[in-house]
């Protein structure tokens, strides 16, 4: 695969496109959404003696798990503005939420209405073959044995650990209630974050040894790519703190009192994966200066060679003009060793030069 050169990334059209996508966004501008053509929705009921699993097609076949006694996990996979609007409505969600759960580009937050907690938060994703960060909106909504969530993708997420203990008898999970559940989901993306961030730091390893070994000008375009992931990084990660910290702050009568200690433990992950943010961040700008201060290096280096060049031709050029003089009375002008003497001195000299700058320790 032939390496992008940094005039590939400014004529490309899409890289601009990300640019301004991650730089810049415009709360009041009407958020456009492409709107999958199906939507995917499965349903876990649970409680410590059994765990069903169903697979609808309709939004009204979730209707009847509003008032059931046991644990419910409604996933929506693929956000159709119709199809949401029916399923917040009938769970009765407020019309603040769900313009939240189908908006685009919303920073993460946390609410408590109408008796739902409401928490819209970002997975992470690095993509490999794009070697870039993709974030994917969720929106997870708590309510009296139930909990919503609701993906934009419906080919990936990070909850395929939790549908395994759904169906594990004796686990955590099918012990506790629907704050638990909600609890999990939110630790997964958190946990998450890290193998995004982990993906991150050997990209930015890799850089600084490339950097070091040989710095060109696809090494800054590759700086400047990695702190735009960064960026992308940072906005999707910083928020989740003030998110975890309304929900502890919080009086909710959904979230239990032994909860809480779980919530405690997600707010700890997420101050370290900031704070290893931040360190990523430094790391960023300490390459770019690395990487100027290579390319300086190098500057000096090719300056030195050219002045210690010119040094040595000087005496010959001296020499040359003072016999290249037009006088009638020249030393050694009609001598038949004139010649060879003239051309020994011009090499003697810039040999004693070269001895003196060794030993000076100029090179």
């Amino acid at each position: 695969m032939r390496k992008k050169s940094y005039l590939d990334y400014i004529l490309n059209p899409l890289e601009l496109l990300r640019t301004k996508k991650v730089l810049q966004v415009n709360p009041t501008v009407a958020p456009k959404r492409t709107e999958p053509r199906d939507i995917k929705i499965i349903i876990y009921e649970y409680d410590k003696n059994k765990s069903e699993c169903y697979s609808i097609q309709t939004v009204e076949e979730c209707y009847p798990f509003l008032n059931t006694p046991s644990n419910t996990w409604i996933n929506v996979d693929g956000l159709k503005k119709n199809e949401v609007e029916t399923i917040c409505n009938h769970f009765g969600i407020h019309q603040l939420i769900t313009e939240d759960i189908l908006s685009i580009g919303q920073r993460p937050k946390m609410d408590e209405i109408n008796g739902l907690v409401f928490c819209l938060l970002y997975m992470l994703y690095f993509n490999d073959a794009e070697s870039s960060v993709e974030a994917e909106q969720i929106s997870i909504i708590l309510g009296k044995n139930f909990v919503i969530s609701f993906q934009e993708d419906a080919n990936r997420d990070v909850f395929n650990g939790l549908r395994d203990k759904i169906s594990v008898n004796g686990s955590k999970v099918r012990q506790n209630g629907t704050d638990f559940l909600f609890y999990s989901l939110i630790d997964l993306i958190v946990d998450n974050f890290y193998v995004v961030m982990e993906k991150l730091g050997e990209k930015i390893e890799l850089l600084e040894e490339d950097i070091m070994r040989n710095a060109d000008t696809r090494s800054l375009v590759r700086i400047n790519m990695l702190r735009k992931e960064m960026i992308v990084l940072k906005r999707s990660i910083a928020p989740v703190r003030e998110v975890i910290n309304g929900i502890l702050r919080g009086e909710s009568e959904l979230i239990e009192e032994r909860t809480e200690k779980y919530f405690k433990d997600v707010y700890d992950h997420v101050i370290q994966a900031n704070d290893l943010t931040e360190n990523y961040r430094d790391m960023m700008m300490n390459m770019q200066d690395l990487y100027l201060n290579t390319v300086n290096l190098k500057l000096n280096e090719v300056m030195k060679v050219m002045a210690i060049v010119t040094c040595l031709l000087a005496p010959a050029t001296v020499i040359g003009g003072i016999f290249g003089m037009n006088f009638e009375k020249i030393p050694l002008l009609h001598n038949q060793w004139g010649f060879f003497i003239s051309v020994g001195l011009m090499l003697l000299v810039p040999l004693w030069m070269i001895f003196a700058f060794r030993r000076r320790g100029w090179f």
